[in-house]
C-alpha cells in the first residue's frame, strides 16, 4: 500500500515519469505532498492500491488520464472569485494601466483553468473604458488565458457558465456582460478580447511585455525553488511598471521580493520595480 511519507519512492517516480512521457505534464516541481494527495484521490476512486496498478489502468483507460490531469491541475475557480481582489485592481491598477500610451495593453491569466479569471479581467477593462468614456479604445486590450489542461481550455473557449460560477459576481456585471440563459454565455464583445492557449508555466516560454499578470492559487502548489523561478520569470515577462496579482495565500519569497513592491499587500497585488 502507498505510504504517507514525503519521499519520492521508485514507483511514485515511475508514475510521474509516465505522466510526463504520455501527456507532457511535468510534475517534478510540484510539492510532493500535494501530488501524492491528489493522485491518491484517483486511486481511491478507481479502487486501486498501488502506483504500478494505477499506471496499468492509465494504459487501459485513457479517459482516466483526463480525470487525473483535472485533479492535478486544480481547476477550481469562479467568475470574479474573491471580488475584493478585483475591486482592488479596479482602484489601484486599472487607472494606471489604462492611462498607458502603449498601442496594446497585454493582460495574462496564467493558469486560467476554464477561463473565468480571463473573462473577469477583460470585463474589468470594459468597465474601465466605459467609466472614462473611452469605449472605442477597448480594442487595444489583449487578454491571454493559458493553462496546461486541454479540456479546461476547450470549456474556456465556449465561455458558458453555470449559475454556481457567479456566486462572487456582482449582479450588475452578470446582467451587463452575459446573456440571460443558463448556462450564461459571455458577451461576444468580451469573448473577442480573450484568447486561450496551452502553456506549462515551468517549461514553456512566457509572453513578454505584459501590463498585468494574474496567477492566483497556482504558485502555492509548486515547491520553493520552482516558486522563486516563477517569480523571476514573471518579473521578466512584465513590462516596466507592470503588475502581478497572486492568490490570497501566496506571497513573494526570498530574493524575488526585491523585484516587486507591494501595491495592496492584503490582496497580493505587486508592481514590478
Amino acid at each position: 500500500m502507498i505510504g504517507q511519507d514525503e519521499e519520492r519512492d521508485e514507483a511514485f517516480e515511475a508514475l510521474l515519469a509516465k505522466i510526463a512521457r504520455d501527456r507532457h505534464f511535468e510534475c517534478g516541481s510540484y510539492k510532493v505532498r500535494c501530488l501524492r494527495r491528489r493522485i491518491a484521490v484517483r486511486l481511491r476512486a478507481r479502487n486501486v492500491a498501488t502506483y504500478e496498478e494505477y499506471a496499468a489502468l492509465l494504459d487501459a483507460d485513457q479517459r482516466e488520464y483526463e480525470k487525473l490531469l483535472d485533479a492535478l491541475t486544480i481547476n477550481v475557480t469562479k467568475l470574479f472569485r474573491n471580488w475584493e481582489t478585483y475591486a482592488a485592481l479596479e482602484r489601484h491598477v486599472l487607472p494606471t494601466v489604462w492611462s498607458s500610451n502603449d498601442d496594446l495593453l497585454h493582460v495574462w491569466s496564467a493558469g486560467c483553468a476554464s477561463g473565468e479569471e480571463a473573462y473577469s479581467l477583460a470585463i474589468l477593462f470594459a468597465r474601465r473604458a466605459k467609466a472614462v468614456g473611452e469605449e472605442a479604445r477597448l480594442n487595444r486590450v489583449r487578454v491571454v488565458g493559458t493553462d496546461i489542461d486541454q479540456e479546461s481550455l476547450q470549456a474556456a473557449a465556449r465561455g458558458a457558465y453555470a449559475d454556481s460560477a457567479f456566486t462572487d459576481t456582482p449582479p450588475e456585471i452578470r446582467v451587463s456582460y452575459f446573456n440571460g440563459s443558463s448556462p450564461a454565455v459571455v458577451d461576444p464583445r468580451i469573448r473577442g478580447m480573450v484568447q486561450f492557449s496551452t502553456q506549462d508555466l515551468i517549461r514553456h516560454p512566457m509572453p513578454s511585455g505584459q501590463h498585468l499578470i494574474a496567477c492566483r492559487n497556482v504558485v502555492i502548489y509548486f515547491d520553493r525553488p520552482a516558486q522563486e523561478r516563477l517569480f523571476e520569470r514573471f518579473h521578466t515577462a512584465l513590462a516596466p511598471g507592470g503588475f502581478l496579482v497572486l492568490g490570497k495565500v501566496e506571497t513573494l519569497l526570498g530574493p524575488t521580493r526585491r523585484l516587486f513592491t507591494a501595491i495592496d499587500a492584503r490582496e497580493r497585488i505587486f508592481q514590478r520595480v
